[in-house]
Parts: C-alpha cells; sequence; structure tokens
C-alpha cells in the first residue's frame, strides 16, 4: 500500500474524495493499514518503539503520528506555494477534523476515518491537533530564513510540533494523574531539540537556524559559521550546550514515566532512551552535524532494547 505522503493539491487536500458519516469496517482496516504503514515509513526509531505496546493500542498512536505527518509533509512540500494558500489547505484539514469531532460527515481519508474510529476509546482533545496545525504553519508563514532570537521562541515552536503529540499520544498510553501532561511535554521538548541538533547542516542548506540566536552570541558563534557548515570550537560550544539542554528535558521527562499506565511505560522509556540516543551519536562523532546526519541503526536498537527493559525493571519503572 502507498502511503502517497507528498506533495498536495494546496488549495483542496480533499479534492475528489467522497464524504463519510460511517465507515464500514472494511475502511476501517484499510486505514488504520495506511497510517501504520505511514508511521513505519517515515518513524523508524518510533515504530520501533510501539511494538512494545499492546497491540489494541497501537492502532491509534499510528493515526495520530499519520495525521501529524500528513501535515507537516503538506507544510514541508510546499514552500515554494504562497504560504496563503498552503494555510488554506491546513485550515481544510482542521475543518475536516472538526467535522469528525462534531459527528458531521467528513472527507473519507483514512488518516480521517481512522481517527473517527478511536476517538470513542481514546479521547484526544480536539484542540491539541488543531494547535498542532498551527505550529507546522509557523514556518509557511515566516517570511525569508527561519530564526528563533530566544529559546522562549523556540520552546513555544517545540511545544506546537512535538509536545502536543505527546499529549495526545498520553491519551492513548493512560495516566493515572493529569501531572503526567507536563512530563509528556518536556518529553516533547526534548524530542524535537534533538531533531534539531541532528538536522543542524541540512536546515542550514535551507538557510534555517534552529538553534537560538541568543545562544549563538552566547558562544561566539557566527550565523555564517552554520550556513557555510563550518565546524568551529565556537560550533562545537554551542552543540554541547543545546545537548545538555535536551538532556535536563530528557531527566524530566522520564520523571513522570511512573505516571502512566503500566503496559504503556516501557513503550516511552524506550522512546526516550534510544532518541536520546543521537545525541550520543553526534558526541561520538566529533559534533560533525555537517556532512552526516546522526542516526541509530535497527541493530543498535536491538541490541540496546533488552538491557532498557532490565534496566526499567529493576528501577521500578514498569511495576
Amino acid at each position: 500500500m502507498t502511503t502517497n505522503v507528498g506533495r498536495v493539491a494546496v488549495l483542496d487536500p480533499f479534492a475528489g474524495q467522497s464524504r463519510l458519516q460511517t465507515p464500514d469496517p472494511a475502511a476501517v482496516a484499510a486505514a488504520y493499514a495506511y497510517c501504520r504503514e505511514v508511521t513505519r515509513t517515515h518513524a523508524k526509531s518510533f515504530y520501533f518503539c510501539t511494538q512494545t505496546l499492546p497491540k489494541r493500542k497501537r492502532p491509534a498512536i499510528y493515526a495520530i503520528y499519520a495525521l501529524c505527518r500528513q501535515v507537516d509533509d503538506l507544510v514541508d512540500t510546499n514552500r515554494q506555494a504562497d504560504p496563503t494558500e498552503v494555510t488554506l489547505a491546513v485550515e481544510g484539514w482542521a475543518q475536516a477534523l472538526r467535522d469528525v469531532y462534531a459527528g458531521r460527515p467528513f472527507p473519507a481519508h483514512p488518516v480521517l476515518i481512522a481517527w473517527h474510529d478511536f476517538l470513542p476509546r481514546f479521547p484526544v482533545k480536539p484542540e491539541h491537533p488543531l494547535e498542532l496545525m498551527q505550529g507546522c504553519l509557523m514556518d509557511a508563514r515566516a517570511e525569508g530564513p527561519v530564526r528563533f532570537e530566544r529559546f522562549d521562541d523556540l520552546y513555544t515552536y517545540a511545544y506546537r510540533v512535538a509536545s502536543l503529540v505527546g499529549l495526545m499520544t498520553s491519551e492513548v498510553f493512560g495516566y493515572a494523574d493529569p501531572s503526567a501532561l507536563q512530563y509528556a511535554v518536556a518529553l516533547g521538548i526534548a524530542f524535537q531539540l534533538t531533531n534539531i541538533l541532528r538536522d543542524v547542516g541540512e536546515d542550514a542548506r535551507r538557510n534555517r537556524i534552529y538553534l537560538p540566536l541568543e545562544d549563538l552570541r552566547r558562544f561566539g558563534c557566527t550565523e555564517e559559521m552554520i550556513l557555510e557548515g563550518r565546524l568551529t570550537p565556537e560550533v562545537v560550544a554551542l552543540l554541547k550546550f543545546e545537548i545538555c539542554r535536551a538532556r535536563d528535558f530528557y531527566r524530566e521527562a522520564e520523571c513522570g514515566i511512573r505516571l502512566l499506565s503500566p503496559d504503556s511505560r516501557f513503550t516511552v522509556f524506550l522512546s526516550s532512551r534510544l532518541y536520546g540516543g543521537i545525541l550520543r551519536d553526534i558526541e561520538r562523532h566529533g559534533y560533525d552535524v555537517f556532512s552526516r546526519r546522526a542516526h541509530l541503526s535497527l541493530g543498535a536498537k536491538l541490541w540496546a532494547a533488552p538491557p532498557l527493559w532490565l534496566r526499567a525493571r529493576l528501577g521500578g519503572i514498569l511495576t
């Protein structure tokens, strides 16, 4: 099955699609298969970790990821289009999702069919996916190069594109105490900072610098050093600082894992440790974020999972 995640008809992302009120079981099964394939193809580490979830929870997790991916790709693959048109397309997704929540007929897109099916069991708040869509638009609305002056500005962006994913998936993972949600926010920030550090070189080639300019100045790092891919001592000092900041958020987030449902705790713990491994990979390769993209191989994930399970077990996280 192809996922068809790519360039879209900007003004109407649902052109030619019929509208549904109650999808039949075959359509629901096909929709979940679509979402699973999107996740497996585009989020390999995340997909790997979800295999530790109970099977009844996995389809909803895939559907949440697929919606986020659909909107993010819509914005990212249409950067040359009129931002107003892209905004209208994202609003099309927002309105379609509102229709799903309101019980009105909605476009027969597999992601929407999956959401229609799982919402009665896992009540994700509508404001969370809708705000995430606005976060995805932050880049599209920016004129010229992407820059963030302060960490507070970057935090707002990271919250909208990553922490909200954590808040949505928490409704599937399950939690005993609402305070678990603040830790989901922290983990989202950690994940997004990791993404940013991994992609410094790739973003620089597109005239994007996501690391706060106030931090660049703190370490004597200029925009030109990053845009030209020069691994100077100043850039290394900046990267070390941002890696420490990301790890602070990982540590904070892991304090909340015990508040999750027991059958979901290892999934979140594994996600945290494996994704945090990208930071170690950056360090092992001398902070070279310009000529290579840090990653963990499948073999490394398979090798890491059993000892992490034992560590979680002995640490009382799983009980």
